[in-house]
């Protein structure tokens, strides 16, 4: 059985839009909404974050962050927005399926939009994001669910790679749930994700 090439996949895609950016520079917009539990000093693990978007507006909230992404393409460009908006990312090439997670290092670790994993590699990709998160910090994760598929504006095309309620609330069953929110709305991130969007949104604190 032949393994897919994330890397390859994703470097021709942040490839093809030339110097644009696919999902653009603006950060998500759930993640923007979340501001309040962003400040000075905390540390933030962005989990593959592509070019850069979320985790510049990390930083630039006074955090200290880590971003992991798999392709160097996405990772220049990267660093790039960075050096444009004046803030400091620590970028990480990592392949977050097959990657040695830290334990308990992080404030906070964010995973947007990483709905990539299968189902058999998803509960090591949720455990290592559990893993990373200090005691007392938290977890933030937006994805799709499978009403996603009707819209068809973004995201997985195989039904078993996208998040029910159920799912999430099952696997975060022991930490405290915040919210956890299943909504519609319109989004134009860059052109990769553009209209309405069937989506879902999780806030979780360790305890």
């Amino acid at each position: 059985m032949t393994t897919f090439d994330h890397e390859a996949f994703w470097s021709a895609r942040y490839r093809g839009v030339g110097d644009d950016y696919l999902f653009g520079t603006a950060p998500n917009k759930f993640l923007a909404a979340q501001a309040e539990n962003f400040g000075a000093g905390m540390s933030v693990l962005s989990v593959a974050d592509g070019e850069g978007r979320n985790a510049v507006w990390l930083a630039e909230q006074g955090c200290q962050v880590t971003a992991t992404e798999i392709s160097p393409v996405a990772l220049e460009k990267a660093a790039k927005l960075a050096r444009g908006r004046n803030v400091t990312v620590d970028l990480v090439q990592a392949d977050i399926l097959n990657w040695e997670w830290p334990r308990e290092e992080f404030d906070a670790v964010v995973g947007i939009f990483i709905q990539f994993a299968t189902p058999a590699e998803r509960p090591r990709q949720l455990a290592g994001m559990k893993q990373a998160v200090k005691s007392g910090g938290l977890l933030f994760l937006q994805g799709y669910t499978p009403k996603q598929l009707e819209y068809r504006t973004g995201g997985p095309s195989a039904v078993e790679s996208l998040y029910t309620a159920e799912m999430l609330r099952e696997f975060f069953a022991d930490w405290e749930i915040v919210s956890l929110h299943e909504h519609e709305d319109t989004i134009e991130e860059g052109s990769a994700h553009i209209g309405r969007s069937a989506l879902i949104d999780l806030v979780a604190r360790k305890p």
